[in-house]
C-alpha cells in the first residue's frame, strides 16, 4: 500500500526532475497517471512524453489537466483516439471558471474533422464537435469571425447562430458561394420567419418546443394559442420576437414569474414598464425597476445569470454571442443596486478603479464574483473567498493570486480545506509538524510535503502509511532518493539515471 502513495506523492512533487517523472509514464506505475498527467505542470520534454505515449489512459488525463497550456493540450486534437480527441474537445477537468480558449488552428481542426472510416472510433467527428460547442473553448471572437471564414465548413457551422448575427451577415451567407453554405442559411433562416415556427411546433411538451417558444419567431396563431390554453406563456414572455401586444397582455398574467419575465425585456414600452414598476410582487418590481431604459438583450442575458440564479457565478454566460458593453458593466458597478453590483463583478474587463470599489462592497457576493472573475481582484479578497465559499475551493486553488504565504493565522482554523491551505505555506514562521496529526488526510498531506521540515522527519514520514503521499511530495526529498524510492517500487530506472 505505502509503494502506490509514494507513486502518487512522487507525481505531485513539484522538485521532481523530468527523468524522475518519466519513469512514472511506465506500466508498474499506472497508480500515478492521474496525478501526473491530469493534475499538475509538467515540464517540457516530460509533455511531449506524454503527447507521444502509447498507452490511451497517460493522453487522456493530459487532455482533461486543468494545468497544461491550451496549446499543449491542442497537440492531442488529432490524436488517433477518438476519446482522447472528446477530451480535448470537452475541455478540462473538473469544469471549472472561465475555460481557456484553445489556438484557432485547433479550433479549426475539431470543427472540419471527418470520420476515419478505416479505424473503429467510439465518437464520431460530429459527437466531438458537440462536446467542443458546450465546453467554453471557443472564444465569442472566433465565433464572430467564422461566418467570413475562408473555409466554407466553418461559414456553414456558423450559420447555427443565425440569431446573432447581422443582417450584413446573413445576406453574405444566403448568398454564400458554395452551396452547403447557402442551403445552411436557407435552413436557418426558418427560425425568422413565423410560419415556418408555427409548422415545426411540436404539439407535445419537449425541449424543441420549448426551444422554439423561448427564441424564435413567433406567428399570431402559435402565440393566441398559448395564451388562451395558458400553456408556454413564460416563453413566450422570454422570446424576443413575441408581438408587442401579446407582451402587453402577459405583463397583466395571473402567473408573477411571466410578469418578471417581461419587466426584464429589452423591447418594453416606457408605459407598460412604469405599470410593472408598481406591480404587487416585489420580484416584478425589482425587475423593472433595476435596468431603466432603454436596455439591450445581451443586457438581459448578463442580468439572468446573476440575478435570481447563484451567487457564485464565474463569468458571462461563455456562449453569448454578444456580450453588453464594459461601460455598462460598470454603470453596474456604480448602481445602488447589489443585484447590479454583482452583475459588473462578473466582468472581467472592468476598469481597476471599479474594482478598487467593489473590492471594498458592503454586499458579500458582489465581492465574492469580483474575487472568482477579475484579473486584478485583491489577493486577501481571494482568500476571503476561499474561506466562505467551499464549493469555489477548487476553482480558487487554481489561480496564482490565491494567496499562497502569509497564512499561520490559519493553522487551527475550524475549516480542514483552510488548514490545509495554511499547511502548505513555506513562510511559516514555523513548521506546520503540529498537523501531522489532524484528523483530516488533506492535512496531514499537505503538512508532510511542506519543506519547512526538517529532511530527517521527512524520511522517517515516508515509512508511515498516514503520511507517505505527503512525504514524498516534499520539495526536500534530493532526487537520488525519489529514484531510490522508485525503485523500490519496482519501476526500471534508465541508465541515464543510474
Amino acid at each position: 500500500m505505502v509503494l502506490e502513495l509514494w507513486l502518487r506523492g512522487v507525481a505531485a512533487n513539484p522538485a521532481a526532475p523530468s527523468d524522475v517523472l518519466l519513469r512514472l509514464l511506465t506500466e508498474p506505475a499506472r497508480a500515478a497517471w492521474t496525478r501526473l498527467c491530469g493534475e499538475r505542470a509538467l515540464p517540457a520534454d516530460v509533455v511531449d512524453a506524454v503527447v507521444a505515449h502509447p498507452e490511451r489512459a497517460v493522453r487522456r488525463a493530459f487532455a482533461r489537466n486543468r494545468h497544461a497550456t491550451p496549446e499543449q493540450r491542442g497537440r492531442l486534437a488529432d490524436d488517433a483516439d477518438s476519446l482522447v480527441r472528446a477530451d480535448v474537445a470537452s475541455g478540462p477537468r473538473p469544469r471549472l471558471g472561465r475555460a481557456e480558449a484553445l489556438p484557432d488552428h485547433v479550433l479549426e481542426h475539431l470543427l472540419t474533422a471527418r470520420d476515419d472510416s478505416s479505424h473503429g472510433q467510439l465518437l464520431t467527428a460530429d459527437e466531438i464537435r458537440q462536446e467542443l460547442a458546450f465546453s467554453g473553448q471557443i472564444p465569442p471572437s472566433f465565433r464572430r469571425r467564422m461566418p467570413g471564414h475562408p473555409n466554407p465548413e466553418l461559414r456553414a457551422q456558423a450559420t447555427g447562430s443565425w440569431l446573432w448575427l447581422t443582417p450584413g451577415q446573413r445576406e453574405a451567407l444566403l448568398a454564400d458561394p458554395d452551396p452547403a453554405v447557402r442551403e445552411a442559411a436557407r435552413v436557418n433562416n426558418r427560425i425568422l420567419d413565423p410560419a415556418e415556427m408555427e409548422a415545426d411546433l411540436p404539439e407535445r411538451d419537449c425541449h424543441q418546443r420549448s426551444l422554439l417558444l423561448v427564441n424564435y419567431a413567433v406567428s399570431r396563431t402559435v402565440a393566441e394559442r398559448c395564451l388562451a390554453e395558458g400553456r408556454d406563456v413564460w416563453s413566450l414572455a422570454h422570446n424576443p420576437h413575441t408581438p408587442s401586444d401579446v407582451v402587453a397582455r402577459l405583463a397583466r398574467d395571473r402567473d408573477p414569474q411571466v410578469r418578471e419575465r417581461v419587466a426584464a425585456r429589452a423591447d418594453l414600452d416606457p408605459s407598460l414598464l412604469s405599470e410593472l414598476a408598481q406591480d404587487p410582487d416585489g420580484r416584478v418590481r425589482t425587475r423593472a425597476l433595476l435596468q431603466p431604459l432603454p436596455r439591450t438583450w445581451p443586457e438581459r442575458a448578463a442580468l439572468d445569470r446573476v440575478i435570481g440564479g447563484t451567487a457564485e457565478t464565474i463569468g458571462p454566460v461563455e456562449e453569448m454571442f454578444v456580450e453588453p458593453e464594459t461601460s455598462w458593466y460598470a454603470s453596474c458597478a456604480a448602481s445602488e443596486h447589489p443585484e447590479l453590483r454583482r452583475v459588473a463583478a462578473t466582468c472581467s474587463r472592468l476598469p481597476e478603479e471599479w474594482v478598487h470599489r467593489l473590492a471594498d462592497d458592503p454586499d458579500a457576493d458582489v465581492r465574492h464574483l469580483l474575487a472568482y472573475n477579475h484579473p486584478l481582484a485583491p489577493p486577501t479578497l481571494l482568500l476571503d473567498a476561499f474561506i466562505a465559499t467551499p464549493t469555489q475551493r477548487p476553482y480558487l486553488l487554481t489561480l496564482p493570486r490565491l494567496p499562497r504565504t502569509g497564512l499561520d493565522h490559519l493553522l487551527d482554523h475550524g475549516d480542514p480545506d483552510v488548514r490545509a491551505l495554511a499547511a502548505a505555506d513555506t513562510t511559516l514562521g514555523r513548521a506546520p509538524a503540529h498537523l501531522l496529526a489532524d484528523p483530516y488526510p488533506g492535512v496531514r498531506r499537505a503538512a508532510a510535503a511542506n519543506p519547512l521540515l526538517p529532511l530527517d522527519l521527512v524520511t522517517s514520514l515516508l515509512e508511515a502509511p498516514e503520511h507517505a503521499e505527503g512525504a514524498a511530495a516534499n520539495p526536500r526529498i534530493p532526487a537520488e532518493r525519489l529514484h531510490a524510492l522508485l525503485d523500490q517500487c519496482g519501476l526500471d530506472r534508465p541508465a541515464a539515471a543510474r
